[in-house]
């Protein structure tokens, strides 16, 4: 069920989640051990969550993850904006917690190559106000800005945010870099074990094996930003849970 304008991602919730349960459900008696899933649909982390619970016994919950690829793709594109650079020289951006409007971008940590040279994103961009403001409010709303002109979802960035998921899932990230993927949390930086929240990861090409990059130094904003979009996820998470012990599936 997708979001149309004016829709809010609670209002999504209560249908979704029945949809991922019968999905894990599906999952569970059909597939392989091995498959791993990525959860588009919305509120994604929580649709995730809700699938892999009724996978459990035969997908573990480390195969299973929500896109916050779009919203990572999404605060590459605003730096290389705002740096006169492009893309693919801009690294190391990071999306914490949540596929919503609570979701942290980050650039603390960062780089932008300018020519011959790295340097940091900060920088780089050389506007302390833009990044702690206007910039996390662009990417934090795109998706709503987009129904608002389209009256449709983004489709098609969301498509190619897939296959970039995939792509480096498949065949891994390079060395000295990391992308945004949300995943069972293992409770790295405090967030609780096994939310689904989107925190900067490596990926091994020969294991398919992802790992959360451990123990970046996180100053008051960004705790303050993450605390927000946790408690959202968790009560995203209680509500879900509800929907499904009422749903007779």
């Amino acid at each position: 069920m997708p979001r149309r304008e004016g829709m809010e991602r609670k209002d999504l919730l209560a249908a979704n989640v029945k949809i991922f349960k019968s999905q894990g459900k599906a999952l569970a008696e059909f597939s392989k051990p091995t498959t791993k899933v990525i959860v588009v649909g919305n509120p994604a982390n929580t649709n995730a969550f809700i699938c892999a619970k009724y996978a459990a016994g035969k997908i573990p919950a480390t195969n299973f993850s929500a896109m916050t690829r779009l919203d990572h793709n999404r605060a590459l594109a605003q730096v290389a904006l705002k740096t006169g650079t492009t893309i693919g020289d801009v690294k190391n951006v990071i999306i914490w917690g949540n596929h919503s409007g609570t979701q942290f971008p980050d650039v603390k940590h960062a780089t932008v190559n300018k020519g011959s040279n790295t340097v940091d994103a900060y920088t780089a961009i050389n506007d302390a106000n833009w990044i702690q403001s206007g910039f996390i409010s662009t990417v934090q709303k795109r998706g709503a800005v987009i129904i608002e002109k389209r009256k449709l979802s983004s489709a098609m960035s969301a498509a190619k945010a897939a296959c970039d998921h995939i792509h480096d899932w498949h065949f891994g990230t390079k060395p000295g870099e990391w992308v945004s993927m949300a995943i069972p949390s293992d409770g790295s930086y405090g967030i609780p074990k096994g939310l689904i929240f989107s925190f900067p990861v490596t990926i091994d090409g020969a294991t398919k094996e992802w790992k959360i990059v451990k123990d970046l130094p996180l100053d008051d904003f960004a705790k303050e930003k993450i605390q927000i979009t946790t408690k959202e996820l968790e009560e995203e998470r209680d509500d879900a849970l509800k929907a499904c012990d009422e749903a007779n599936i």
